[in-house]
């Protein structure tokens, strides 16, 4: 499901996930290699028109991944290792964008918040939500997760 049905679902979750994004304007992605093995990539990434989308540069490795398997985990960034912040993971499958008014609107996006204008040819990916969590430790010690299956569902973790 596109970002702002997911908000719309369960928007305690994604706007945990959305001001972790914004808070660093890079997200940590997992896709899947050729072979099999795991990929894991920093990439930047902006909210446009009820989307969340990454822009990749042509035929770059974790791009040709996503056009030959769409998964995808994309996890915030995480500062330090006390957890105090929260980390935020999705999960889902990524769809390449091809329609040059979505295109442009993510050209302007991304041009406004960096002052660098992304020049074609590019790949450009919305990220759809299958199922998202988040996990924060510190003094708050709690986890969420959701799906369209069972909706969210909330636990707290005990001090160790």
């Amino acid at each position: 499901m596109r970002w702002d049905d997911f908000a719309n679902a369960c928007p305690e979750l994604a706007g945990l996930g959305e001001e972790r994004f914004r808070k660093h304007e890079v997200m940590l992605l997992g896709t899947l290699r050729k072979n099999g093995w795991p990929r894991i990539t920093p990439v930047e990434m902006d909210f446009v028109d009820g989307e969340l989308m990454i822009g990749m540069m042509w035929r770059s490795p974790k791009a040709l991944d996503l056009l030959r398997d769409p998964r995808f985990v994309a996890h915030s960034i995480v500062t330090n290792r006390s957890g105090a912040e929260g980390d935020f993971k999705l999960y889902g499958r990524a769809r390449a964008v091809e329609d040059a008014d979505i295109r442009a609107a993510y050209s302007a996006a991304i041009t406004a918040r960096t002052e660098w204008e992304p020049t074609e040819p590019y790949h450009l990916f919305a990220l759809d939500v299958d199922s998202a969590g988040f996990v924060i430790f510190g003094e708050e010690r709690y986890g969420l997760a959701w799906d369209s299956e069972r909706g969210l569902r909330r636990w707290r973790q005990r001090p160790e």
